[in-house]
Parts: structure tokens; C-alpha cells; sequence
């Protein structure tokens, strides 16, 4: 993995995702119920039910009420999957003798689509995840339709090398697809994440099979029916709903599965790693957890600052695996930053996902939730000064105020583990060699940020952005998480 690096300049301001000077289409009303059309395991272009006959719930978090029943895919139906998505990449097949332009104009065709269903598609992805509608529509959509435009405008510009060798040859290389790819992605950004891995797959002629995330399914089962719609060949894309101890378990030891690539938390990144070595030795790539610094210096603009390190931590509920929950402040202005960060939390607007003034949702379920809450508990324990929230919203179920810890010391839970909630961090630093070492101290190593005037100072740290948003900008980690 190559990682790309670029210091936080002051002026690089984002909201919700989104830049601020964007011109963004007007947000829509939510389609209120939209049929649920799609619940059936995608295979060749049609919709199957699972070989076992088995079923499993989606559950709307913000509710806790059920959705629909979805196909439960187990190693059966992956069989089958693969099988597909093997023909439908053979040598001679109408996929593998598809011009490259042609594969891109698909892919420009598969965007134009999810931006007619954008409205429909974020109601699902809200529905389905409980993340604010507003969000879902200008940021998961977005990013969704840019990722594929991105790679489309990459499938015929991959090129091979000529190289001199001894004069009686011609030495060239040639890149071909690597074959069928598996896809595992995560319940957190379940449409983004399923164009991110399969767009770059099918811009250089790979055939996918894709297992969406058990708790959020919906978006990816209706993206099927569009990718069948946009005249993707029978078998390009395969969409097999299931758990990870089965489905996903089947994609990473598959035999005539040539890669996986997954996003998730680093235990399950490990079992999948060390499944593929003992299968076929199949390629991985793996994105998996962080406790990302956010180093905040006195010379900064601390309205700025507060505001861009509370949406790093908040945003999406701080389900985010490049969360901002570490955020180390410079000690002259350190209890400035916290009063500012308490005052601008408090007014986070917490509520029904669809309502468009909402910006803070629930957790996706109930084990999620528990977590959270007991290393919010820890923190406590250990000493941290709670600031603001720490508990649950009253009469909400998976809901949870955003929290705020000051005086956090490196040694606490809440700074080391990855707690995938609302909860930021604040600790205090004297001087950049301190604060270097302590940011660098941990096992995580994925994003990170620096905030201050100083450019010279800022890329001294040469750290990870933390805005993921941009498709032309690699997502990667530097350590073993």
C-alpha cells in the first residue's frame, strides 16, 4: 500500500463532507417508505433465493423496528457467485473482449443511474444505517458518483511498458485483470464502500463478487438491479447478502477467488489475511481500524480548528474508522479549545434520521451501542474529566450524546482503543517533539491532521488528511492496523 500524505493546511475547510464552496444539488424529501424491492441474492444478472432457504432481518437502528427480510447467502450460494463471476471474465466472453472505453462508458452509464435514484437511495442508506438523510444524500451519494466517474475515466488509460533488453528481443508488459475479486464492506458507509471496491475492479476488467454488510444491505441489493439496468454483463457483478462467519468466510478462503479486498475492524482484517495465505495465497487488500491525532497548535484558528476536529470525531455518529479521537491541543490555548468544543457539541442536532435539520443519528445496533458505552464508563473510571454527554439520549434507544473528555492521558482505554462512537478526546501538549512522539505512539496508524499557520511546522508532520471524500486520493494506513 502506498500512502498518500499531505499536511492539513488551515484554509482546507470541509463540511460534512462536503466543501464549502461545492455547489450541491437542492437536498429532496426523503421517499417517506420506499418499497423495498430488492431483498434476494444477485447472481448473473438475476435475483435468487439463498440454496438453504434461509432469511435474516434488517433492522432500522433509529426505530429499532424491522425493515424487511433479506436471502442469508452462506458458502453454497458464494459457490455459485463465483462460478458466475469466473465465466463472465473467461477469455472470449463478451466482458473480457469489451473495449476499455467501453467498460468506462458502462460505469459513466452505472453513475448517471444512482443519480437519477439518489433520493431513493439515500432514504435506504439512512433507513438502513440510521445516519442523518442530509448526509446520506450529499455525502455517501456524492461520493459514490464521483468514485465511479473517477475510475471510468481510468479504464483506457492503463497502459503496458516497452523495455530494451538483448538486441535479438522485444521485451513488453501487458496488465491484465487479476480475475474475480471478493469484496467484504462495512456497515458504516455501505454504498460508498461498495463503489470503492468495485469500481476500480471493473474499470480494469475484473469481475466482482460483493458481500454487503449483514446490519445494512439494502443499498447494494438496489444497486444491482441498476448495474443489470446500466448493461453490465451477466456475472460482472455478483451481490451476496450474509454474515461473516459464513458468506464472508467463503469469499476469503474461496479457492477460484483470485483477491479480497475488505474494510472492517482489525480482528476480522486478521482472519481474513490469514485465510487467504492458507487458501490460494490470493492478493488482499485490507483497511481496517485507527485512532487517528488531530494536533491542534496555538498559532492555529481555534474556531476553525474546533470546528473541523468535532466534525473528524462526530460525523457519522464517529463510526468511522479515520475518526478524529485523539485531539491534542497546544497548552496556551488548550482550555479555550475545550470550552469551544463543549459549547458547539451541546448544539448538535439529535433526531429522526430523515428529518433534514438532523445531524446526529444512533448507533447501528445494539452490540455497537454497549461498546461504546462501557469504554465511555472506562474513561470515567480512569480519571478523564467528562465534559459533556457520556450517556445514552433519553427514550431513544440506540442513540448516544455526543461525548467529550478532557484531561485524557495516553495510558486510558478511551485513548488507546478504537471506540467507533461520538467520543472525542482532548489531552494537552507542551512541545512538537512531545507531541510528535505521543501521536506516533500508537498502534493505529491511518489518518491524522495538524492544525496551524505555519507551513513549514505542518510539513514537518507530513500526516494523512483526514477527508477521505476525494476518489483520486489514496485511503491507506503506514502500521499494522
Amino acid at each position: 500500500l502506498h500512502s498518500d500524505r499531505a499536511a492539513m493546511a488551515q484554509n482546507g475547510t470541509i463540511e460534512n463532507g462536503l466543501a464549502r464552496n461545492a455547489c450541491p444539488p437542492p437536498l429532496p424529501q426523503p421517499v417517506k417508505i420506499p418499497e423495498i424491492k430488492h431483498t434476494k441474492i444477485f447472481i448473473n444478472n438475476e435475483w435468487h433465493t439463498s440454496i438453504k432457504g434461509k432469511k435474516f432481518p434488517t433492522i432500522n437502528p433509529a426505530t429499532g423496528v424491522k425493515i424487511c427480510d433479506v436471502e442469508e447467502a452462506d458458502k453454497a450460494d458464494v459457490d455459485e457467485a463465483v462460478r458466475a463471476a469466473r465465466a463472465a471474465g473467461q477469455r472470449g466472453s463478451e466482458w473480457r473482449l469489451m473495449d476499455a472505453s467501453s467498460r468506462g462508458r458502462l460505469l459513466h452509464r452505472l453513475a448517471d443511474l444512482l443519480e437519477r435514484e439518489r433520493a431513493v437511495l439515500a432514504t435506504l442508506e439512512s433507513m438502513d444505517t440510521g445516519k442523518p438523510f442530509l448526509h446520506a444524500f450529499f455525502v455517501d451519494l456524492d461520493g459514490s458518483i464521483k468514485t465511479l466517474r473517477y475510475y471510468a475515466g481510468w479504464t483506457d488509460k492503463i497502459h503496458g511498458k516497452t523495455m530494451p533488453v538483448d538486441e535479438n528481443f522485444v521485451c513488453f508488459t501487458k496488465h491484465e485483470p487479476v480475475g474475480v475479486c471478493g469484496a467484504i464492506i462495512p456497515w458504516n458507509f455501505p454504498l460508498l464502500m461498495f463503489m470503492w471496491k468495485i469500481a476500480p475492479a471493473l474499470a480494469c476488467g475484473n469481475t466482482v463478487v460483493i458481500k454487503p454488510a449483514e446490519q445494512t444491505p439494502l443499498t447494494a441489493l438496489h444497486v444491482g438491479a441498476i448495474i443489470k439496468e446500466a448493461g453490465f454483463p451477466p456475472g460482472v457483478v455478483n451481490i451476496v447478502p450474509g454474515f461473516g462467519p459464513t458468506a464472508g468466510a467463503a469469499i476469503a478462503s474461496h479457492m477460484n477467488i483470485d483477491k479480497v479486498a475488505f474494510t472492517g475492524s482489525t480482528e476480522v482484517g486478521q482472519l481474513i489475511k490469514a485465510a487467504a495465505a492458507k487458501s490460494n495465497l490470493k492478493r488482499v487488500t485490507l483497511e481496517l481500524g485507527g485512532k487517528n491525532p488531530c494536533i491542534v497548535f496555538a498559532d492555529s484558528d481555534l474556531q476553525s480548528a474546533v470546528e473541523e476536529t468535532q466534525k473528524g470525531a462526530f460525523f457519522n455518529q464517529g463510526q468511522a474508522c479515520t475518526a478524529a479521537s485523539r485531539i491534542y491541543v497546544e497548552e496556551p490555548v488548550y482550555d479555550e479549545f475545550v470550552r469551544l468544543s463543549v459549547e458547539r457539541a451541546k448544539n448538535i442536532v439529535i433526531g429522526d434520521p430523515l428529518e433534514p435539520r438532523t445531524s446526529h443519528g444512533p448507533q447501528i445496533d445494539q452490540h455497537q451501542f454497549d461498546k461504546i458505552l462501557e469504554l465511555v464508563d472506562s474513561g470515567k473510571k480512569e480519571g478523564a474529566m467528562l465534559e459533556c454527554g457520556g450517556c445514552a439520549v433519553e427514550d431513544r434507544g440506540l442513540f448516544i450524546h455526543p461525548t467529550i473528555f478532557s484531561d485524557v492521558k495516553d495510558h486510558m482505554r478511551i485513548a488507546k482503543e478504537e471506540i467507533f462512537g461520538p467520543v472525542q478526546c482532548i489531552m494537552k501538549f507542551k512541545t512538537q517533539e512531545e507531541v510528535i512522539n505521543r501521536a506516533n505512539s500508537s498502534h493505529y496508524g491511518l489518518t491524522a491532521a495538524v492544525f496551524t499557520r505555519d507551513i513549514h511546522r505542518a510539513m514537518i508532520f507530513f500526516l494523512t488528511f483526514f477527508s477521505s471524500k476525494n476518489p483520486e486520493k489514496s485511503i491507506t494506513g503506514s502500521k499494522n492496523y
